[in-house]
């Protein structure tokens, strides 16, 4: 089974790679989606393509004193995590020990086998492995993995301590820590995005809606110069990519009701210079849309969607990590989806666009049978589209 699911990813991958951008990265991150193996946990939420060589662009590393101020600027009660390859390599060690620390977390790894994978879609020792070479290329200023070749041992600078590298190592392994907390970034399309514990790391599964958004700008142009939101935003994934698509006149309002999702949003639309196309908002849903309600060319949302007796079940890097007011959607799992339903009759112009990540297959169903049948014909084109893997993910639709 997950060799079949492996074949799926690498057929998928050819449509959610996007060419190679002008700037490039200086880490690990700039070769790799920074997730586990292509696979799908039991709620389908993990849909994750294979490793890609795609660059992606990221700002020139910001020195402490820019760090520092935008932290303030953000929520001050929230502490933010600066990725790690952005770190300055402050500590010293010596390659003997850093060689001895690879020689256990491989151990580490290699203890692991496919348990985690049969058990819950979770890592195999293979993909462990891979995360060790992309740990010290991040951790490593001017890492190479050909260490253990060296004739004599030498200094090196690195941008955490040794000890810390065993900490995060295993909490990667025994408590399951999303790799993405650990190293403190995640790929998404064209960015890498600061994440940490209480924000949802974005899927490339999600990067879909905003190619839906971007065939529905090309249908009808003036959707490029409205405001649009992006509602529940997390990392501000959605809002970032969005933003790109739109004429200068046109900007988003990103919504989420958690302060720390609020603050790494902040800090990622601050990272790419977007603050005056992105606009970040603390509440529930449309509450802070007032000022704009009947207004907006579009709505996009990645909501809770997974049964509330469904999380249990999930990959533990997911169930027992991820927040868990990003992931439950209630007893049915759709409860906050027909609440954005009912929430764009008011909130959307006439032509503006909707564009809903479901769970699939009869969820995403229903959803499209509320906005044809009981919406009291509010929209129009409502379609159910597949993702990457071929399942039923999206719905998207336009008001009447």
């Amino acid at each position: 089974m997950a060799s079949a699911l492996r074949q799926a990813a690498n057929a998928a991958i050819g449509l959610c790679c996007n060419s190679s951008p002008p700037l490039k990265i200086r880490s690990a991150a700039s070769k790799f989606f920074r997730c586990s193996a292509p696979r799908y946990t039991r709620s389908f939420l993990n849909f994750i393509p294979p490793y890609s060589s795609r660059k992606s662009p990221f700002p020139h590393t910001l020195n402490a004193q820019r760090v520092s101020t935008i932290t303030e600027t953000v929520e001050e009660a929230v502490k933010l995590q600066v990725p790690l390859f952005e770190r300055p390599p402050i500590f010293s060690t010596c390659s003997e020990d850093l060689l001895n620390w690879r020689k256990w977390a491989q151990d580490l790894a290699n203890s692991v086998g496919t348990k985690l994978l049969e058990a819950d879609g979770g890592p195999d020792s293979e993909d462990l492995l891979r995360e060790i070479e992309w740990l010290l290329e991040d951790a490593v200023d001017e890492y190479s993995p050909n260490l253990a070749t060296m004739e004599a041992p030498v200094t090196l600078n690195i941008r955490t301590s040794v000890e810390d590298l065993y900490s995060l190592w295993s909490d990667r392994v025994e408590k399951r820590r999303p790799f993405q907390y650990i190293v403190g970034c995640s790929h998404w399309r064209d960015v890498v995005l600061s994440v940490q514990e209480g924000v949802l790391i974005p899927r490339p599964v999600t990067e879909e809606l905003i190619e839906l958004a971007q065939r529905a700008i090309a249908t009808d142009g003036s959707l490029a110069t409205g405001v649009w939101a992006d509602l529940g935003t997390g990392s501000g994934a959605l809002a970032i990519g969005l933003a790109w698509l739109l004429d200068t006149e046109g900007h988003v309002v990103a919504v989420d009701l958690s302060h720390v999702a609020l603050a790494i949003a902040r800090y990622n639309v601050q990272r790419y210079e977007l603050q005056a196309r992105v606009e970040v908002r603390q509440g529930s849903w449309f509450l802070p849309l007032q000022d704009v309600n009947g207004k907006l060319a579009g709505v996009l949302s990645n909501p809770p969607y997974i049964p509330e007796d469904q999380i249990p079940g999930l990959q533990a890097e997911v169930g027992k990590h991820e927040p868990r007011l990003a992931l439950n959607g209630g007893q049915e799992g759709i409860e906050d989806l027909l609440h954005l339903c009912r929430g764009c009759i008011s909130a959307l112009r006439s032509g503006g666009f909707l564009g809903f990540e479901t769970n699939g297959g009869r969820q995403a169903e229903a959803l499209a049978d509320w906005l044809l049948c009981k919406s009291d014909s509010s929209f129009r084109d409502v379609q159910i589209v597949a993702d990457y893997a071929g399942i039923p993910r999206f719905v998207t639709a336009f008001r009447r």
